[in-house]
């Protein structure tokens, strides 16, 4: 399989009182800019988490095809709470019914960086524990991390510490450019020590001074690091997103002039 080209809802998320209800019309614009598939927390998913029949008809519909759901939760503690592992077993039975979509895993950014090595530790716990139950079921997980100023795995330090302890039997990784760029790193770098890892891929762009940018508009080089992937053998999906001021009042647009780039620059 070549590298595919998906989009990932979280332009549509930072707007979420008004796109909560609107996955539907979310996946048309999808559609309409050129992508193959999308990538979803599923709290944008509304009644499409209730029936994933629903869900398959929908993108059979469309011609688009699930690339993954997130699961986004604290692990604030050694093991998940009831209810985290409650939530994790739903969506693991969700994705059942899509053997060919990933889980992706992300950690929700604290207030602070307060205790980090407890919170590192605590978190790795939880995301391996459901790595391995996911693994069991025959759903390849990654993990995503994220650069908020209260996130516990956002600069190379912490990116040591992530990687010494990622139960990689279980769990691979899942780099995003923007996030690596704001941590102070260098992204082609990072994709090149952990090429082996990677099992689903994020991207957007950032300026120099570390401000959300528009595809194409921002200092990361989107298509060598395609170039990249596409040479050492990725064959998963690139998940374009953007986190701009501009995406956050017109997540629309952003998201068909994304997908123009994808098509101009990267595909």
């Amino acid at each position: 399989m070549p590298v595919q080209f998906g989009c990932q809802t979280y332009t549509w998320q930072m707007s979420y009182d008004r796109y909560k209800n609107s996955f539907a019309e979310i996946l048309d614009t999808i559609q309409k800019s050129g992508f193959s598939g999308v990538e979803a927390e599923v709290c944008m998913l509304g009644s499409f988490y209730e029936d994933p029949g629903l869900l398959q008809e929908a993108l059979g519909n469309r011609g688009l095809k699930l690339a993954a759901l997130t699961l986004a939760l604290p692990w604030l503690h050694p093991e998940e709470t009831e209810e985290e592992a409650a939530e994790a077993e739903r969506l693991l039975d969700y994705l059942d019914h899509f053997p060919q979509a990933k889980l992706i895993l992300v950690q929700l950014p604290g207030s602070d960086r307060s205790n980090l090595d407890e919170r590192r530790h605590n978190a790795l716990q939880c995301i391996n524990a459901v790595a391995k139950r996911a693994s069991g079921r025959g759903i390849i997980c990654a993990f995503h991390p994220n650069s908020p100023p209260g996130s516990v795995f956002l600069t190379e330090a912490d990116y040591a510490v992530m990687f010494a302890g990622l139960d990689t039997r279980y769990v691979g990784y899942c780099p995003d450019s923007g996030h690596i760029a704001n941590g102070g790193m260098e992204v082609l770098d990072i994709f090149r020590a952990h090429a082996s890892l990677i099992r689903h891929v994020h991207f957007k762009d950032i300026s120099l001074g570390r401000q959300w940018r528009a595809m194409g508009e921002g200092v990361i080089d989107h298509p060598g690091i395609t170039a990249f992937l596409r040479e050492s053998g990725y064959d998963g999906w690139i998940m374009v997103e953007e986190e701009s001021e501009q995406a956050e009042a017109d997540p629309d647009r952003a998201a068909v002039q994304n997908g123009r780039y994808m098509q101009e620059a990267l595909r």
